[in-house]
């Protein structure tokens, strides 16, 4: 496998606390899949989770070198664990297939939060 792409983000999670404050819901549904949300969402401060997940968005689009570009959209990512906590990334429309199109065939990540920041790094290997 060849690596083809790095990309690493920091969010603060004080970010999301003011939109959640706010009552800014449409953006957190613009920003988050359905599945993204019902993990965050019912946390006692769902902010450190949503700015983790923000950053590995934007890892990934880094990591691509297009951000929100080519028709990529917020929801064609989506962030999820597996039953012991390992985090992948999920990707679907547009996304899914520029990866096809350059022959990406795996995603790696990493990504943690700490107080007010949440940092994560996304590798892109083909063969």
């Amino acid at each position: 496998m060849a690596i083809v792409g790095v990309g690493t983000d920091l969010s603060r999670a004080s970010r999301f606390r003011r939109f959640l404050e706010k009552g800014n819901r449409a953006l957190i549904q613009r920003i988050f899949t359905p599945a993204e949300q019902a993990y965050c969402l019912p946390k006692p401060d769902p902010s450190p989770h949503l700015a983790a997940r923000f950053a590995v968005k934007e890892a990934f689009l880094k990591a691509l070198g297009l951000g929100l570009r080519e028709g990529i959209t917020w929801q064609d990512m989506d962030v999820l664990r597996d039953d012991l906590g390992k985090p992948s990334l999920a990707v679907s429309g547009r996304a899914a297939e520029i990866l096809a199109e350059r022959g990406i065939a795996a995603i790696h990540l990493s990504y943690s939060h700490e107080g007010d920041y949440a940092s994560a790094t996304v590798i892109l290997e083909r063969p």
